[in-house]
C-alpha cells in the first residue's frame, strides 16, 4: 500500500533522496542491457497502477449548503471541510490538519460576527466529541442520558450556538483526519508538534493562516477547549496575543485538566476529590439519609467547606497527626463519601481516584464506577482488585461516537477518503514540561481587558473533577481583580456534561449567553 500527499514532488512521494540518487547517461548502456532495464521499469509502472494509495490531501476544500433550525429560529449555514497545512522555516509542509468550519449563509459582516474555535483534549483525541454532540449544527444517535442507541447515525441540534457564533473545529497532528508529513519515519519532526508548548505554538501559527485565509480577522474570537483541550486554549490565549497578535474576546475551559494541581502534593491534588467523591456517590445514594436527602446544591457547599477549613489542612500535617485525630477525619470523610472509614485508613486519608472507582459499589452490587462519569456502571472480571478493569464511560461513548463521525465526514460534509478517523492519535510521548499555561491565561486576561473565562464542568466528572475547576479559577487571579470577568457553571453530569439532553441544552445556552454577553460594540478596551 502507497501513503501519498497531494501536491508534494514525485521524489519524496517514494521516499527517495536526491543526495542519494544515481543519474545515468543513457547512451552509454549497451543494448542489451538497455532492454533489462526498460521492462524492469515498464513492470513497475505496472505494478504501481494496480496500487491502491491511500490520498492525504495537503491542502484541500469541500463545501456543502445545509439548513437547520436552532431554538425555534430556521437559518441556512455553510459547512466548509478540509485540510489546511502548517508549514517549516524553510516554506515545506511538515503536517496538514483537518477541520470543520460553520458559517452562517446570511451574514454580511464578519467584524460583527464571532468565531468559536474549538478544540478536544487528550491529548491526542480528536474535535468529534464537541463537534457533533455539543456546539455544533448536529448531534449523534443517542439516549436522553448519553447512551448509545441503535441505530448509529446523526440528527439536527436544536441548541447548537451556531445561531450566535459561526464556529471551527480543529483537529491536531495525528487526530481525525490531520497527519505528520510524511506520516512516520525519521523525517517526521515530531519535537514540533507532541507537548504542551509545542502543540499550542503550531496552532497559533495555523490559526493566523485559517484568519487571513477565511477573512475572520475582524471577528470576534473565542477559545472552547475540553479537558487537555483546557490546557491548550488556557496557552493559546497567551500565545495567539504575542506571537500571532490576535487577541480574543473570551476562553470557555469544559472539563478543564490543570497539570499544576494534579501534579501537586496531597493536600491540594487528593484533598480537592472529596467533593466530588459526595457528588459520584450521593447520584448512587451511597450517602447517609440526612446527606441523601439533599439536593446536590445544598449537598456540595457543605463539603467544599469540609475540604477547604478541615480537610486540606489535615493532609498537610501528613504523618505528625496523631491516631485519634486521623480517626476523627477518616470518620467524616466516610460520612461523605460513602467509603468506609476502615479503608480510608488503610489508604492514610489518602484515597485515590482509581480505588473509589472500584470500592464505591463493590459490597452492594459489585458494579466499578465510570473515571470520566461516573454515573456509569462497569464489569469487571473480579470484584477484588483496587482498581477497574476498564473506563466503561469511554467504551460506551466510543460505541456511537465512531460510526457517527465517519458517516456524517464521508456522506454528509462529502469528505471522502480512505485515512482513518483517529478518534484517539499517536503523540506518546507527551512533553509535559514548562507548563505555564494557567498563568499564561491570566496574563492574557490582565493584557487584554475584553477577555473574558467561563468554566463549564460535570459534577460526577472523576478524571478533571468540578472542585479542581473551582480551584483553579481561584488561583488564575490571586489578586480577585479580574474575578468579574470569571464565571463557573457546573451540570448534573459527567466530563462531557453535553451528553445529558438537559445539560446539552442548559450548557448550550451559558455559552450564547456567554458570546452574547462578551461580544463588545463599541466599548474601549481599557482599565
Amino acid at each position: 500500500m502507497v501513503i501519498s500527499f497531494v501536491g508534494l514532488p514525485l521524489f519524496k512521494l517514494f521516499g527517495l533522496h536526491l543526495d542519494n540518487l544515481t543519474y545515468v547517461d543513457l547512451s552509454e548502456i549497451k543494448n542489451e542491457t538497455m532492454r533489462t532495464v526498460l521492462t524492469f521499469l515498464s513492470v513497475l509502472v505496472a505494478l504501481m497502477s494496480f496500487a491502491q494509495g491511500i490520498n492525504i490531501p495537503v491542502d484541500t476544500t469541500i463545501t456543502t449548503q445545509h439548513i437547520t433550525t436552532i431554538n425555534g429560529q430556521k437559518l441556512a449555514y455553510t459547512a466548509v471541510t478540509g485540510t489546511q497545512p502548517l508549514w517549516d522555516e524553510a516554506g515545506e509542509p511538515i503536517a496538514t490538519l483537518h477541520y470543520t468550519y460553520y458559517r452562517r449563509s446570511d451574514t454580511k459582516d464578519f467584524s460583527k460576527r464571532p468565531l468559536l474555535i474549538s478544540f478536544n483534549g487528550g491529548p491526542g483525541s480528536a474535535s468529534a466529541w464537541m463537534h457533533i454532540a455539543y456546539t455544533g449544527p448536529k448531534l449523534l444517535n443517542i439516549d436522553d442520558e448519553g447512551y448509545p442507541v441503535q441505530p448509529y447515525g446523526i440528527k439536527d441540534n436544536p441548541f447548537s450556538v451556531l445561531d450566535v457564533s459561526d464556529i471551527l473545529y480543529i483537529n491536531p497532528v495525528n487526530t481525525g483526519y490531520s497527519r505528520t508529513i510524511p506520516v512516520s519515519g525519521k523525517e517526521v519532526k515530531r519535537e514540533k508538534f507532541f507537548g504542551i508548548n509545542a502543540d499550542i505554538t503550531y496552532l497559533a501559527e495555523w490559526l493566523n493562516t485559517f484568519m487571513s485565509r477565511n477573512n475572520r480577522w475582524l471577528s470576534p474570537k473565542y477559545l472552547i477547549g475540553e479537558s487537555y483541550g483546557g490546557t491548550r486554549v488556557s496557552g493559546l490565549a497567551l500565545e495567539l496575543q504575542e506571537k500571532q497578535w490576535m487577541y480574543l474576546n473570551g476562553v470557555i475551559l469544559v472539563s478543564p485538566a490543570d497539570y499544576n494541581v494534579f501534579e501537586s502534593d496531597a493536600p491540594i491534588s487528593s484533598s480537592l476529590n472529596l467533593p466530588y467523591f459526595s457528588a459520584a456517590a450521593w447520584y448512587h445514594k451511597m450517602l447517609p439519609l440526612e446527606l441523601q436527602g439533599k439536593t446536590l446544591n445544598e449537598l456540595l457547599p457543605e463539603v467544599e467547606k469540609y475540604t477547604l477549613d478541615v480537610l486540606m489542612p489535615a493532609l498537610a500535617r501528613g504523618g505528625s497527626l496523631n491516631e485519634k485525630e486521623k480517626e476523627v477525619i477518616a470518620e467524616k470523610m466516610a460520612y461523605y463519601s460513602g467509603l468506609t472509614k476502615k479503608s480510608i485508613l488503610q489508604h492514610n486519608l489518602v484515597v485515590p481516584t482509581s480505588f473509589f472507582w472500584k470500592e464505591l459499589l463493590r459490597d452492594r452490587d459489585g458494579y466499578s464506577v465510570g473515571r470520566l462519569d461516573s454515573r456509569y456502571l462497569g464489569l469487571d472480571k473480579m470484584e477484588a482488585g483496587g482498581s477497574p478493569d476498564y473506563n466503561p464511560e469511554l467504551t460506551s461513548w466510543l460505541h456511537s461516537f465512531t460510526p457517527a463521525i465517519n458517516f456524517y465526514m464521508s456522506e454528509v460534509l462529502n469528505f471522502k477518503t480512505d485515512m482513518k478517523y483517529n478518534m484517539f492519535g499517536s503523540v506518546h510521548p507527551w512533553d509535559r514540561q514548562n507548563n505555564n499555561t494557567r498563568d499564561n491565561l491570566r496574563k492574557a486576561m490582565a493584557q487584554n481587558p475584553y477577555l473574558n473565562v467561563m468554566f463549564q464542568v460535570g459534577y460526577f466528572d472523576g478524571a478533571t473533577t468540578y472542585f479542581n475547576s473551582k480551584y483553579t479559577m481561584w488561583q488564575i487571579d490571586p489578586s480577585g481583580k479580574m474575578s468579574d470577568r470569571m464565571c463557573f457553571e457546573g451540570y448534573e453530569s459527567g466530563h462531557m456534561m453535553y451528553l445529558r439532553k438537559e445539560d446539552l441544552k442548559s450548557a448550550n445556552d451559558h455559552v450564547r449567553k456567554f458570546i452574547l454577553d462578551t461580544t463588545i460594540d463599541g466599548k474601549s478596551a481599557k482599565y
